[in-house]
């Protein structure tokens, strides 16, 4: 059974971003001024465009309330029946049992206690806790829906009531009479507390407090270009926000906001996909790269909404240059410009000032473009986050100048800010590896890294095959040369090149690059040799996998033999053995076949270099001939069927194989003796 193999399309992670986007978008209809108290205020004449009160401060209306509350008194409720029924039980109980115990004085006098205690009211513990806790003084009582005031001191618990009785006894009266008759029996909580009422009264009160203190006249002059805000005006551009913010309310207009949102930013967005399927199509048809640009644009949004709704910190905090740092690294100048003006467009719909913002953000997305044009070293990184630095702290200050034309006035804590981005840009260095262990990039930065003869595998190539290594020098030349000619990546071609025979560091002896005059190949038979010779590939690749190298770099070492046969040997034992039937995989390595432009320059370049060490003169003729037939033949052979390489390409990068063999070979004129 075939199993279906469902993908995502690029594009449509562009509709799943701007949704996201829009989600995390503030709901309210933004009010389209930023302002600060103190700060002067940056746009044009202001004026009420209605009638609006002028909107206290939050601590103000509480500092009112709490003042309100403190005259509030709670309500209680009153039970009478339970008096009359508390008494009666008295009553009974003393004609049944009580009266073996004490005298009627005794019982008349508990009758009139409960009466008394009963008429200034018995609430439970925890509401005498509670009043004493909140410290209020009355309380009213509410008796057939008509309000007492009571002092609270006046009322009981059922212990001090019960103590009330034992300790204002006559003295004619024995107190453990009084004990004796249990009068806790007839003591029960007749007050309770009445939620219901005391929440509407004070509801009442907190809705008595004024939430405005003045209004706003229509047309009334606000605030003008160049005025410093004060603490009123302040509070009228506060007011008119949060009248302007509130008409925004109800479903269906956050539906209408929501909308417009999602097409802003889906616009802009569009705008970013017109570019890569104008410019960089193959980037866009690319699933993993078009995830990643857009993962770029995502967090990067969505850290700005969340600093900007939360106040985390302030917004220049956030290293936005960091997104064409690490888009250059991977692909190029312009992308990275692209990229960071889309970020830097959606962004400035969330943040204060957004002009200032543009203006900074976007300078700084020309820096990194300018100071990474070649990027070939890390320490480019540490420079060009420097460089942005000082592009923000120059901005800003001439911008602040420009405003405001006092140096006073400019707020240094900036400086600190755009100091924490600074540090923040130097992670770059750490993010770029992470995102190429992620992602499985590899930057011009390691490739210029892994080139250098100085590492440890290509140091020990140039020690146990020097022959070897001499060839791969010599390959690196032309493959690279080649490769800028056809528009391929010269820098990634060069240094697989390097890396493409490392394998034979496993039997060094056995290539001919690297023998003196004993040939150990004349020992062995002709697929025992091409099984060694074809093994250089796999060691090649253990090699490789074991120094952690890029999977692109090990690709070349894959396939730059591709699926061809170990022609010196298949065709010497097809020779010597004609009518032998031959296993073809025992002469064939094994594989792939180049699939990109660079795999398929490799293949060239190695066989031509090879090749051409055989050639007894160098002339043009002779090196043309050779060129002609190995690449001729390569095609011939289906090595070349999955490159995408045109026929132009291949004459390119021929011709250019040409010419740099005929450097490689040039002959040197004789030098005469000295004639005595």
């Amino acid at each position: 059974m075939k199993v279906k193999n469902y993908s995502i399309h690029p594009s449509v992670y562009f509709i799943v971003a701007a949704l996201l986007i829009a989600y995390f978008f503030p709901r309210e209809g933004k009010f389209r001024y930023q302002f600060y108290e103190g700060k002067p205020w940056r746009y044009g004449l202001l004026t009420a465009p209605s009638d609006f009160p002028i909107y206290k401060t939050d601590a103000e209306i509480q500092s009112e309330r709490d003042s309100a509350l403190k005259k509030f008194e709670p309500y209680y409720r009153v039970d009478a029946t339970i008096e009359s029924t508390e008494i009666d039980k008295l009553r009974t109980d003393y004609h049944n049992t009580l009266k073996n115990r004490a005298t009627p004085t005794y019982m008349q006098y508990i009758e009139n206690s409960l009466q008394k205690l009963y008429r200034d009211g018995i609430v439970s513990a925890q509401d005498m806790e509670e009043l004493k806790k909140e410290g209020y003084p009355r309380i009213n009582l509410l008796d057939n829906n008509v309000a007492h005031p009571r002092h609270s001191s006046d009322l009981f618990t059922v212990k001090t009531a019960y103590e009330f009785i034992i300790n204002n006894c006559p003295s004619y009266l024995e107190k453990s009479v009084l004990q004796s008759c249990d009068i806790n029996n007839y003591l029960t909580e007749n007050i309770t507390y009445d939620k219901t009422t005391s929440d509407k009264v004070k509801e009442d009160i907190l809705n008595s407090v004024p939430l405005a203190n003045g209004m706003v006249q229509a047309g009334e002059r606000i605030v003008d270009r160049g005025e410093i805000i004060d603490n009123h005006t302040y509070n009228v551009l506060r007011s008119l926000k949060i009248v302007h913010e509130s008409k925004s309310g109800g479903t269906q207009r956050q539906s209408i906001i929501l909308g417009g949102q999602f097409v802003l930013v889906f616009g802009i967005l569009f705008c970013f996909w017109l570019y890569l399927w104008s410019f960089r199509v193959k980037i866009l048809h690319n699933r993993r790269n078009a995830l990643f640009l857009i993962l770029c644009v995502f967090v990067s949004c969505i850290m700005t909404e969340l600093c900007v709704t939360y106040g985390l910190f302030n917004v220049y905090i956030l290293p936005f240059a960091i997104v064409p740092i690490v888009v250059r690294t991977f692909f190029d100048s312009r992308t990275a410009l692209f990229t960071h003006l889309i970020i830097v467009l959606i962004c400035s719909l969330m943040v204060p000032f957004p002009h200032e913002f543009l203006l900074l953000q976007v300078i700084a997305g020309m820096v990194v473009t300018f100071s990474l044009r070649d990027l070939y070293e890390r320490s480019q990184l540490i420079r060009c986050a420097f460089f942005i630095f000082m592009s923000y702290a120059l901005c800003y200050i001439s911008l602040s100048i420009y405003q405001e034309a006092d140096f006073k006035k400019i707020n240094w804590m900036m400086m600190l800010y755009f100091g924490i981005n600074f540090i923040l840009l130097m992670f770059t260095y750490i993010l770029v590896y992470m995102l190429e262990k992620t992602f499985g990039y590899v930057s011009s930065i390691t490739l210029v890294e892994l080139s250098n003869i100085n590492t440890p595998i290509l140091k020990k190539l140039s020690e146990t095959s020097p022959g070897t290594f001499q060839h791969s020098l010599q390959v690196s030349i032309l493959a690279s040369e080649a490769a800028a000619a056809i528009g391929a990546n010269a820098q990634l071609v060069r240094t697989g090149a390097m890396y493409h025979d490392i394998g034979k560091m496993a039997n060094p002896a056995f290539f001919t690059e690297n023998q003196s005059s004993v040939n150990p190949h004349s020992q062995l038979s002709f697929d025992q040799s091409a099984k060694i010779i074809i093994n250089h590939v796999n060691d090649g690749v253990k090699f490789a996998e074991k120094a952690m190298l890029p999977k692109a770099i090990t690709d070349f070492i894959r396939t730059h033999h591709g699926r061809g046969k170990a022609k010196y040997f298949y065709n010497s034992f097809k020779n010597q053995y004609p009518d032998r039937e031959i296993d073809e995989e025992t002469f064939t390595y094994p594989g792939p076949n180049p699939f990109s432009k660079e795999t398929a320059v490799l293949m060239m370049a190695d066989s031509v270099e090879a090749a051409s060490r055989s050639l007894k003169e160098h002339t043009e003729e002779n090196i043309r001939g050779l060129v002609d037939k190995i690449i001729d033949g390569q095609i011939a052979d289906g090595l070349m069927k999955n490159a995408p390489l045109t026929f132009k390409d291949v004459e390119t990068v021929k011709n250019v194989f040409v010419e740099k063999l005929k450097i490689m070979y040039h002959t040197r004129i004789s030098y005469p003796d000295l004639k005595k």
